[in-house]
């Protein structure tokens, strides 16, 4: 659909609520196309197309409120979607946080923040990506097979309107590689793999890259050993740096804080991280994955120091949270067509600190470094963390052996105040962070 029809479609609906009887209203419209690739044993395995739409209307009667969603776009099924979310409106509870923007707060002028390329790509090239990345996974020694290739490519437009007068809509493109390798034979293989994500295709890098690094991870993990339990240092990867950080966004989402379900519901103003720890969040960062130029809720957000010095300075607040609260949306609302809007993080990430990432280990005389965790050990009430993990041994301060079948266990706000940064800061997903280094965390093994 067109943006000026889609523009259209959404205040056709949102005056046909309030005709009937709705006292605000918002409406938001998603459409795509995406193609993806995969290869394996030097055919492709899966070729898949879709393209599809999605609207999403909610209303308000008072202080209820309730939302429907719909991918058929028929005048019918709209009409029905009007009817059908009026009715559940006046049968839903009362809420009195629920409701739109107030007028003077909606964005008005939105940034261009250069999330969309051209979209020229065919199913042939994303097949020869994903062909080069298995040969050259193939090629490394000791690689045995590659598990699996993949490549995709997608395009998306969201458009939201509400009766409060806001309008405003944006493209995004997206483009993704990722190569999966085993090494070695029998009982003794071992998997790894590497992934990129971009909003250009221009920004992807080359094929033999994933590929080589796919293999080369796959081949270092060969002869893990399990090592006896302790409490040591436990360095994360950026990859799984990242993970803490986003355990980290979770607990101060505005939601989380009004229902008192956050270990950190009580640190607002307080030293959460230890001293030189900056985390910033940046709606605006140009080609980001997670960039935007207006929230769910349709206001703007800004970029905003959430720690600073180790101090907490703020939550992700939706409008609801907020009021909730008492305080103002940060313009962290994120949703769908379904349901309501929910505060969440945009770029979200952790400034790097002035060590590169071998000095942060150089004195550790024995630790574990991280390359990838598993579980869902992850507690937001009490902050308790324990997942399996794998990775390499740390012997007088370099990375010696491959270890895995171990578990790694701490407490989330115990493990933030021990928190050292490295230099290597990389945006990759979006949620991003350097390597980490934690102190006396408890490593559980043979």
């Amino acid at each position: 659909m067109e943006d000026d029809n889609a523009r259209q479609l959404l205040n056709d609906l949102i005056c046909a609520a309030k005709e009937k009887g709705a006292d605000s209203v918002d409406a938001v419209f998603a459409q795509g196309d995406s193609l993806s690739v995969s290869w394996r044993g030097g055919k492709v395995d899966m070729l898949e197309r879709a393209e599809g739409a999605d609207l999403g209307l909610r209303a308000f009667i008072g202080q209820k409120q309730a939302s429907c969603s719909t991918s058929d776009m028929s005048k019918e099924a709209l009409k029905e979607i009007v009817d059908r979310v009026l009715s559940m409106a006046k049968a839903a509870p009362e809420d009195p946080y629920c409701g739109l923007a107030d007028e003077g707060d909606i964005a008005k002028n939105f940034p261009s923040l250069d999330l969309s390329d051209d979209f020229d790509i065919e199913a042939p090239h994303l097949i020869e990506l994903a062909r080069e990345m298995e040969k050259v996974a193939l090629d490394v020694e000791g690689v045995s097979q590659c598990e699996s290739t993949n490549a995709g490519a997608s395009k998306s437009s969201v458009f939201l309107a509400a009766s409060n007068g806001f309008s405003g809509g944006y493209e995004r493109t997206h483009y993704a590689l990722s190569a999966s390798a085993l090494a070695g034979e029998g009982t003794a293989m071992e998997r790894d793999g590497e992934s990129v994500s971009v909003t250009h295709k221009a920004d992807l890098p080359c094929p033999f890259e994933i590929g080589k690094k796919a293999g080369e991870k796959a081949v270092k993990n060969l002869g893990a050993r399990k090592m006896p339990s302790c409490q040591a240092s436990v360095v994360f990867h950026p990859e799984e740096a990242a993970g803490l950080l986003g355990n980290f966004a979770g607990v101060i989402k505005g939601s989380a804080i009004a229902r008192g379900t956050s270990f950190l519901k009580e640190f607002m103003g307080k030293q959460v991280f230890a001293e030189g720890i900056t985390i910033i969040d940046d709606p605006f960062r140009m080609r980001g994955l997670r960039s935007r130029s207006f929230d769910g809720e349709g206001l703007l957000p800004e970029k905003r120091t959430i720690v600073e010095n180790g101090v907490l300075q703020t939550w992700l607040l939706d409008l609801r949270s907020a009021r909730q609260l008492g305080l103002k949306s940060t313009g962290h609302a994120s949703r769908g067509t379904s349901g309501v809007p929910a505060p969440s993080p945009n770029n979200f990430y952790m400034n790097g600190g002035p060590l590169i990432p071998q000095e942060l280990m150089s004195d550790i005389k024995e630790g574990f470094y991280v390359t990838e965790t598993m579980g869902m050990g992850v507690n937001g009430v009490t902050g308790d963390y324990s997942l399996a993990a794998r990775g390499f041994w740390i012997e007088d301060g370099e990375i010696s052996f491959p270890v895995n079948e171990m578990t790694i266990a701490g407490n989330l706000k115990e493990m933030f105040l021990h928190m050292t940064p490295a230099n290597d800061l990389v945006f990759r997903h979006g949620i991003d962070a350097p390597t980490l280094r934690v102190e006396g965390m408890t490593i559980a093994g043979v």
